[in-house]
């Protein structure tokens, strides 16, 4: 497939998960709020922190190695290895699921029965419902190789749906089942997903359409563990990379879930605490979710189909290099200004938002100043995910091992520095800590790029330069929205916050009209590769 194609297809599937993200948040923010009102915040804290970090570790430690190995590279592979090596996730997150339910029910602080009712059925049902997904893991990885994009919107978006519809169901007519309430809906969600798949594969192969695209597995029989006659079992190239993941995704997972694992296991807020430090965190992490998270998984793909692993620039084909590297510069400064939007104006908004959202529980007390740091936090995630999805797409098993030390010691320093700020600042420590973290890790990947792009002309570092005028207008927006905020929000009544919100939208139309004339290279990028489908179907 032609690097063009390629981009083409990646954006389109980057567009097409951004959509399906802001559908999972905006449902999942109106069920919170919904739920905030009929259960406790306690057993959302219990749901949302300790059976979703059980849930996310498992999954996480048993497949992120292994989709990053086997999407590396070409699809044009040899597909049986590599789906009896995608198999291993199952029999994986047993051992994980086993092992960690057995630390969630025993080595941790149980909560109150009398609060929240029924905890060792969530552990079982959580980590039951981790083990449903990684069945239908090789299922992802063909449609992801092969971007099918469709396919894993219609799943998600199902699935999804599914889960919001029984639990807001259950909710209404039996509250007092509490916990009940989210493993069933959980156990729903995982089940409608890997079904999904599973479906479309049965119907897909052998079908004329499958035939036409010359599909490298013939049959459903094919999707299962088989053994080739004087072959061995898997791909030990694949195998060998999958390990080396594996030491990287075991401390990723560390960082990237950090706050979470201080919460749990040093106990250093309260399950009532920790339900308002997620809902925030849910709150701030919206943008990151629906558009960084899609853009990081989708462009890894075509990254790593363009350029070949390991190879220095030189020895790449020079007209792939030429587009990665412009692709590289325009994504930087794709996210880094909406990063920067994010952060100017959610410094000015926070306490409003959460207001509207949640009431008084959530806009007094720390609320407005932790999702003010989170908003600071964006800007990191934004620019991380980018440069770490390059990297990771072009570092060799060597660079990966030795990579995996910096991680090692970088999991260590964040985790002392969350339990100090935490105890100093409360849960905005978690938000700061996280700041230094990403700071650390962006530091690293951006020295990998500019040491891979040095023997050529391209330098795709200057995407995190933003034009001196739009840098201009950014200062001064946040200025007038600061000023704004102080003088109108947000107890002095509706008609103040209109002209709050009236000036944040004001402010907000400059920085893009300036964006749109200062930016032209990007804008064009955005109009080609994201929107060019939905500007089709529009004339």
């Amino acid at each position: 497939m032609a690097a063009q194609d390629v981009l083409g297809q990646t954006a389109r599937l980057a567009s097409s998960s951004a959509l399906l993200q802001v559908l999972f948040r905006v449902v999942t923010f109106g069920l919170n709020a919904f739920t905030l009102r009929y259960l406790s915040r306690e057993l959302i804290g219990v749901v949302n922190v300790r059976l979703t970090l059980l849930y996310s570790t498992v999954v996480f430690l048993a497949r992120e190695a292994f989709r990053r190995a086997c999407l590396s590279g070409s699809a044009k592979r040899n597909w049986t290895k590599t789906i009896n090596l995608l198999w291993l996730t199952v029999p994986l997150g047993v051992f994980w699921s086993l092992i960690l339910g057995l630390v969630w029910l025993h080595l941790l602080e149980v909560p109150d029965p009398s609060v929240v009712p029924h905890y060792q059925a969530g552990v079982v049902a959580f980590g039951l419902s981790a083990i449903i997904e990684l069945l239908g893991e090789p299922f992802w990885v063909l449609a992801q190789a092969h971007l099918f994009v469709r396919l894993k919107v219609i799943a998600e978006s199902l699935s999804v749906v599914s889960k919001c519809i029984l639990m807001v169901t259950l909710v209404i007519l039996y509250p007092h089942w509490g916990l009940y309430i989210f493993c069933l809906a959980q156990l729903l969600y995982v089940s409608v997903l890997v079904m999904c798949y599973v479906i479309y594969f049965v119907m897909f192969l052998g079908s004329p359409e499958a035939t036409k695209k010359s599909f490298p597995v013939a049959r459903v029989k094919a999707l299962l563990p088989s053994f080739v006659e004087d072959e061995t079992f898997v791909n030990w190239r694949e195998a060998r990379l999958t390990w080396s993941f594996f030491k990287q995704s075991f401390l990723k997972q560390i960082l990237t879930e950090g706050e979470r694992y201080v919460m749990t296991f040093l106990n250093v807020l309260n399950f009532g605490d920790q339900g308002v430090y997620d809902i925030v965190n849910n709150l701030g992490s919206l943008v990151a979710r629906f558009i960084f998270l899609p853009i990081e998984e989708s462009f890894y793909v075509f990254f790593a189909k363009v350029l070949e692993r390991g190879k220095p620039v030189k020895d790449q084909k020079q007209d792939d290099v030429a587009m990665a590297a412009n692709v590289l510069e325009l994504l930087l400064k794709l996210v880094l200004l909406i990063g920067l939007t994010i952060t100017v104006f959610g410094y000015a908004y926070s306490q409003l938002a959460l207001d509207i959202y949640g009431g008084s529980m959530l806009s007094s007390g720390t609320g407005p100043d932790l999702l003010r740091c989170y908003s600071l936090y964006v800007l990191f995630l934004a620019v991380n995910g980018v440069t770490e999805c390059f990297t990771s797409a072009l570092m060799c098993k060597e660079e990966v091992d030795r990579y995996n030390f910096v991680m090692l010691a970088l999991s260590f320093i964040f985790l002392c520095i969350s339990y100090f700020l935490t105890h100093r600042y409360g849960s905005v420590g978690f938000i700061l800590a996280n700041c230094f973290n990403m700071g650390i890790r962006i530091t690293h990947s951006t020295h990998y790029i500019h040491h891979f792009f040095r023997e050529s002309t391209h330098r795709p570092l200057r995407g995190l330069l933003p034009s001196p005028a739009l840098l201009l207008v950014y200062i001064l927006s946040a200025a007038v929205t600061t000023f704004s905020e102080v003088l109108f929000c947000c107890d002095k009544g509706w008609m103040a916050r209109l002209i709050h919100i009236s000036t944040g939208a004001l402010c907000l139309a400059a920085t893009l009209v300036t964006m749109f004339y200062s930016e032209t290279k990007l804008i064009h990028f955005v109009r080609s590769q994201f929107l060019s489908r939905y500007l089709k179907k529009g004339t």
